[in-house]
């Protein structure tokens, strides 16, 4: 029971959060304006924090210092999501007052897929420790094919994920309001709106796959991969309201994260050479991600004349 009782508790706590969110932003379907999603945004960051602070009373500064760095890592490589999942809502026509839902059941199915790929890493880490190896050697081959790689504009028509889904379910032609099914006489029927929860499924299995084995370059313990990405997710659907508009802004992003996918992967491939403490770890994920806003935000005048 004691080395089950932090997972308890912790299920309950996010369990908690997870109804009281569903309480509050789902009772009425609505437009989540800027100042709504700010203050859901800086409060799981300041829920975060909070949790952060009791894995430093409860397992010390090390673990606290692994959790902050895995959930910075996380964060900034989901915020490529943003991105996704703007131009998802928007090909598919996506109404802005059912945009939330839609998130909302994606993180619940992110949270159960992400805790299947944590645990398979972690009994395949503990058993071939060379699988870092493996993970590193993808991400540094990830990270410089995303940097040489221009941004693809998404097509629908070309998803396999709708076309098969196309196959197996009867589908409506049109939006049923916030609906992911609808019956008709005896029929059940799934809904647009369904599509589009599958697409971010799919996206959000697409990112895991950097996402996770990143962070094994911080830390092997489960507990700290699964709370810092869990973290990073539950905030991220606020996230997505306040940046959304303005995420097309950031226009080295990609080439930022991808840096950083670089990095992690070079450090896991010579961790047996090069030692690197999480604190230098972490103050070199934040340099490149400081940069990289940094150099964003900078008139597009001003950069090519510099």
């Amino acid at each position: 029971m004691g080395v089950w009782l932090p997972w308890i508790i912790f299920g309950i706590l996010i369990t908690v959060f997870l109804v009281v969110d569903l309480g509050v932003l789902e009772r009425r379907p609505h437009v989540i304006s800027l100042r709504e999603a700010t203050a859901w945004s800086a409060a799981w960051i300041a829920v975060s924090l909070l949790f952060n602070l009791g894995v430093y009373f409860w397992r010390g500064r090390d673990a606290a210092l692994e959790f902050f760095t895995s959930y910075i890592l996380e964060k900034s490589l989901s915020a490529d999501n943003i991105f996704l999942f703007a131009v998802i809502f928007g090909v598919m026509g996506v109404a802005a007052r059912n945009q939330h839902k839609v998130l909302f059941w994606g993180v619940l199915g992110a949270l159960a897929m992400r805790g299947g790929f944590i645990i398979a890493g972690v009994e395949l880490v503990r058993r071939f420790h060379w699988v870092l190896y493996l993970f590193g050697a993808f991400l540094l081959i990830t990270g410089i094919r995303l940097l040489r790689q221009k941004r693809r504009e998404f097509d629908p028509s070309r998803s396999r994920t709708l076309r098969n889904a196309r196959k197996i379910l009867p589908i409506t032609e049109h939006y049923e309001g916030g609906n992911f099914f609808v019956r008709r006489g005896a029929q059940r029927y799934a809904t647009p709106l369904f599509l589009v929860l599958l697409l971010i499924e799919t996206a959000d299995i697409a990112f895991a796959l950097d996402s996770i084995p990143a962070i094994f370059s911080v830390t092997q313990d489960a507990f700290i991969i699964y709370t810092s990405n869990v973290f990073a997710i539950l905030g991220l659907r606020s996230l997505y309201f306040v940046l959304a508009g303005a995420i097309t802004k950031f226009r080295y992003l990609r080439a930022g994260l991808s840096i950083v996918l670089v990095f992690v992967g070079a450090k896991m491939l010579t961790v047996h050479w090069i030692k690197m403490s999480t604190g230098v770890a972490l103050l070199v994920i934040l340099g490149i991600l400081t940069i990289t806003v940094i150099a964003s935000l900078r008139p597009e005048k001003a950069a090519r004349e510099s």
